[in-house]
């Protein structure tokens, strides 16, 4: 197999100056230019000059850039990931024997002499501000799961959730919602469609109303509603102000629930661009919330965790929702996995927060079929997924073959024929200048792939569905880049526009003449000229990470082959779920049961620390750890 180098010496991914062994680690993809350089830098300021701890060094520095708190060198050998589709043998690489390297690395002075940049624990090698924040957040959350409860009002809170919550069946959402009025910190995990967003509307109204309840000089609750993205704060609005029109509660209490107004957590937390991480609420300036509630918190990562928590006041709650089984956030850390994870199969092995994780499985939004693909591959059930896709009649297609090689074959047609459809109604709806209507027709079917790059990537299946739709892109002007019914995605936050990262809107003709881009915003259409969006880019295609808290009518998902690393259980569950009524995988038999039986490993202790009585009288030191 040729390297990275020998196939392209001016690949950027490639360092210019690479001293040995991180040359052969970078010409093999598993380290970047950025990881070289910066090790190189850290290891002259330690005087180091042994390689193997230089790779150590460079392997430390890599972790968090692929959403890993630390390098665990006892493994890593069998764990290294790299994010491409071209054929690359780790095992030639020259990896030091653990124990020696361990050894070699715990003598190193960026371990041993102060200001510590680098932490060793056992075999695992830690960026000191990822070791720092790693317990900030372990003793924090043990602080709040071990606060007493409040007390009073429990008839009344029961008789709210009963209430609230009728049907027999939804008795787990009732202790949920009980729970997340009472303690200081609850967490509600489950899959899409069991109703967490509904609880979130539920705890609200239970709060208002237990204030209410204590007379009209005690004020209403500050409560704070908040989303790692502006895609999903916007989308937990509209399901809470949905919720608030068909729960069984008074004018007052759904006025409280309408009044309600979602921001991303930087903006919670009042994010400083300029201040290098650093927030306006922070240990020294808490929030004035009583009640901060975090949706999608599998998207949360280690460090924006610890900035919440040591701004929250000394007496306010902390509720988390969200799926401990989708992928994880882009950044460092698998919080949520690391808190909710062991609840859903061996609830010991997080005792310290057992009482607080409340895990929904009652779904409500999918059919049959796909739920049962859905459950088979969160249970790691390999078999139980072939059996539910062969099985599971309409709602399911299966094309169990390579879907590279099948590209220009019939038996992509199931495929073509979604895709086609959806785009063609998207187009003539644009053309008529219906941007609703294109909006609606966006939302019928979208791509999914692993990978960015690569035969299976967004790279090669854009152009693929563009080709399927030529003849139509043509006719509405597809030589100009904003034709009408061009599906748009925006990659980065607009805060004067009110867009962000993963919002989609299409391209639509004005009665003018002219073109717009409309977005849906809380059921409304809202439209901009093209020339003011910043970072977008056309969307016939998608990874399945950007379609997080997104759904589609019908979603296509095409898996790499079971080589890829990339190719885990977490990103097939997650790219499951985002089908409302017809899931279409593209893949082989054996593609499918390497995803299901390899569970995503982020690098983590925070799951040994949340339990780890050593380091139970670790007590946050009261600083402001931004780095």
């Amino acid at each position: 197999m040729t390297s990275l180098r020998e196939r392209d010496p001016h690949d950027v991914r490639l360092a210019r100056v690479a001293p040995e062994p991180l040359r052969a680690f970078n010409d093999a993809g598993v380290l970047s230019s950025a990881d070289v350089q910066v090790a190189r830098r850290l290891a002259a300021l330690g005087d180091v000059e042994d390689p193997a701890v230089l790779l150590a060094l460079a392997l430390g520095v890599r972790a968090p850039r692929l959403g890993h708190v630390l390098v665990d060198l006892g493994t890593i050998r069998g764990t290294v990931v790299v994010d491409t589709e071209e054929p690359v043998d780790l095992a030639e690489l020259n990896w030091p024997e653990p124990g020696d390297w361990v050894a070699r690395v715990a003598a190193c002075t960026l371990v041993t002499d102060p200001p510590h940049p680098l932490h060793l624990d056992g075999a695992r090698l830690y960026l000191d501000r990822y070791w720092r924040e790693e317990r900030e957040v372990a003793s924090r959350l043990r602080a709040l799961a071990a606060a007493t409860p409040s007390g009073g009002g429990e008839a009344e809170l029961a008789a709210g959730a009963q209430r609230l919550y009728p049907d027999a069946r939804d008795a787990q959402a009732r202790a949920a919602v009980q729970a997340a009025a009472r303690r200081r910190l609850t967490v509600i995990a489950g899959g899409p469609g069991t109703g967490k967003t509904t609880a979130v509307a539920c705890v609200v109204a239970l709060l208002v109303e237990q204030a209410r309840a204590q007379g009209p000089g005690v004020p209403l609750p500050v409560i704070a509603l908040a989303a790692p993205t502006g895609k999903a704060a916007a989308r937990l609005g509209e399901a809470v102000h949905n919720q608030a029109t068909r729960l069984d509660i008074d004018p007052e209490t759904r006025a409280a629930l309408l009044a309600t107004s979602p921001r991303t957590l930087h903006r919670l937390l009042g994010s400083r661009p300029a201040s290098h991480g650093r927030f306006r609420h922070n240990h020294l300036n808490r929030l004035p919330h009583d009640v901060v509630i975090v949706d999608e918190t599998s998207m949360v990562s280690l460090t924006l965790m610890v900035r919440l928590l040591e701004a929250l006041g000394d007496d306010a709650r902390l509720i988390l929702i969200g799926d401990p089984d989708q992928l994880s956030s882009i950044e460092a850390g698998a919080v949520l996995g690391d808190i909710a994870g062991p609840a859903t199969t061996d609830r010991e092995r997080a005792v310290a927060l057992a009482d607080s994780v409340i895990v929904l499985d009652r779904v409500h939004r999918f059919g049959g079929g796909i739920a049962a693909v859905a459950d088979a591959v969160r249970r790691g059930d390999a078999e139980g997924t072939v059996d539910a896709l062969r099985t599971s009649g309409g709602e399911v297609t299966w094309i169990a073959e390579n879907g590279d090689a099948i590209r220009a074959d019939a038996a992509l047609a199931p495929v073509r024929d979604a895709a086609t459809a959806a785009g063609r109604a998207v187009i003539a709806a644009a053309r008529d200048s219906d941007a609703p209507a294109a909006l609606a027709a966006l939302g019928e079917f979208r791509m999914l792939c692993a990978h960015r790059r690569g035969p299976h990537g967004v790279s090669t299946w854009m152009p693929t569905v563009e080709r399927w739709l030529a003849s139509e892109i043509d006719a509405a002007g597809g030589r100009v880049r904003d034709y009408p019914g061009r599906p748009l995605l925006i990659t980065a936050n607009d805060y004067d526009l009110n867009l962000f990262n993963g919002d989609t809107g299409v391209v639509v003709a004005s009665r003018d003449g002219r073109v717009l881009a409309a977005f849906e915003q809380r059921g409304d259409v809202t439209t901009v000229r093209p020339n003011q969006l910043g970072a977008v880019e056309t969307v016939y295609a998608m990874t399945v990470h950007k379609s997080q808290g997104s759904q589609f009518a019908t979603a296509a998902i095409v898996l790499p082959p079971p080589s890829s690393r990339i190719l885990t259980r977490e990103l097939l569950y997650t790219a499951v779920t985002r089908a409302r009524q017809h899931l279409i995988v593209v893949g082989t038999e054996e593609a499918v049961r390497m995803a299901v039986a390899r569970p995503a490993v982020r690098a983590s202790g925070l799951r040994e620390r949340l339990r780890d009585l050593q380091d139970a009288d670790y007590r946050p030191a009261g600083t402001d750890m931004a780095a």
